[in-house]
């Protein structure tokens, strides 16, 4: 399969990047790394797949604060769930 090539800037390359490995994705677009959440959020309304075949879930938060604690509490449901298998 040949390979593509793309000319972005670095927010764009990271998103590309995150959202092929996320299963969810909490976003607090700020300058100036809005690119970043407005590509992944484009993309998820899209119904892009992540690698794993997966659709990402994408929560508009209100703060810095929120999206952090967003993740980790998807983090921690994640270690329970490893716990109890």
């Amino acid at each position: 399969m040949a390979r593509k090539m793309k000319t972005m800037d670095g927010n764009h390359a990271a998103a590309h990047a995150s959202y092929a490995f996320s299963d969810v994705a909490a976003i607090y677009p700020i300058t100036p790394s809005s690119v970043m959440a407005e590509a992944t959020d484009e993309w998820a309304t899209q119904g892009r797949k992540n690698i794993f075949g997966q659709e990402v879930q994408v929560t508009e938060m209100q703060s810095e604060a929120g999206a952090a604690g967003a993740v980790h509490r998807v983090e921690i449901g994640r270690a329970s769930c490893r716990e109890r298998v």
